[in-house]
């Protein structure tokens, strides 16, 4: 049984920092007066802004991952959270999702501290990783549900009720009793976001979930992300794919060097910018295009 305790918002963000220290050989080179940098910031290609050096602490040199943001999400909306990697937004899911500890500031999911109160955070959210949660070499799709339903607690009838109800709430129901390694990408994908949705959370975390999808897979898991918006589920949204942040969300946050550089509806970030696309606008903003290819993230 989930915790039901209101909360004014589904995510809550204050002064939220993560640092990571920098894991080099010899001393932190630093900057001289023949180099591009000297104001403190390296030197980076035209049009691009500067990328922030590491920073110096008696401890060594580190990685301000991300740099103080405050974030609001409404309950029941799709909020689509963007940026290139490296830009701090994986960093900052893992923390709202207690996988990794903040270096300062708070931050509350569902009406709960993700520090002091993990477990009823756990407890109220669903997270659908890039990688997917699915037994691929042995379990079946209704094996895979009733298990995760099992693991919230459920009972095995429950848990087999829940099962029937997801695989046919995301037209799974004719591949149940099939193994997952013979599910299609975009099946497989819907039986993941499935998985993320058994304990009946109030936020679902969805990291890059089209990914590798073809156009008509990505349609149906964005029709599915629209059912859960109007069931009243909020969606937490990462993505490459800046045509799908448009469709789906209702505000976006754009995030940049650990800092979120700008915010509101796909309209009114348009608006602000002379865009017609998300994607003018990510490149107004930042100076270069969105693309997966771009440096991976400070993990720890």
């Amino acid at each position: 049984m989930l915790d039901s305790t209101p909360a004014p918002l589904a995510i809550e963000v204050r002064g939220l920092k993560k640092t990571f220290p920098v894991r080099t050989r010899g001393a932190v080179p630093k900057p001289t007066p023949a180099d591009p940098g000297q104001d403190g910031a390296s030197a980076s290609p035209p049009g691009q802004p500067p990328t922030p050096p590491p920073k110096q602490s008696r401890r060594g040199a580190f990685v301000e991952a991300v740099s103080g943001i405050d974030l609001d999400v409404p309950h029941g909306q799709v909020f689509a959270f963007l940026g290139p990697n490296g830009a701090g937004k994986t960093t900052t899911l893992r923390i709202l999702t207690t996988l990794l500890p903040a270096t300062s500031g708070t931050a509350k999911v569902a009406g709960f501290d993700v520090t002091t109160q993990q477990r009823q955070v756990r407890r109220n959210i669903g997270y659908v990783g890039q990688l997917g949660g699915t037994d691929l070499d042995h379990a079946t799709g209704r094996e895979n549900l009733v298990l995760a339903a099992r693991l919230y607690g459920l009972r095995k009838r429950d848990a087999l009720t829940r099962a029937a109800e997801l695989l046919e709430g995301f037209d799974l129901t004719a591949l149940a009793d099939q193994e997952t390694s013979t599910y299609s990408g975009g099946q497989r994908r819907r039986l993941d976001v499935a998985l993320g949705m058994v304990g009946q959370p109030s936020v679902l975390f969805l990291d890059e979930p089209s990914t590798g999808l073809d156009p008509q897979n990505r349609m149906n898991l964005w029709d599915q992300v629209r059912r859960l918006r109007a069931a009243g589920t909020t969606v937490f949204l990462t993505t490459h794919y800046l045509d799908e942040a448009d469709a789906l969300a209702d505000n976006v946050a754009i995030m940049d060097h650990g800092q979120i550089i700008a915010r509101g509806t796909p309209a009114e970030l348009k608006a602000r910018t002379g865009s017609t696309t998300l994607d003018d606008v990510f490149l107004t903003l930042t100076g270069r295009v969105l693309r997966d290819t771009e440096s991976q993230e400070v993990r720890s």
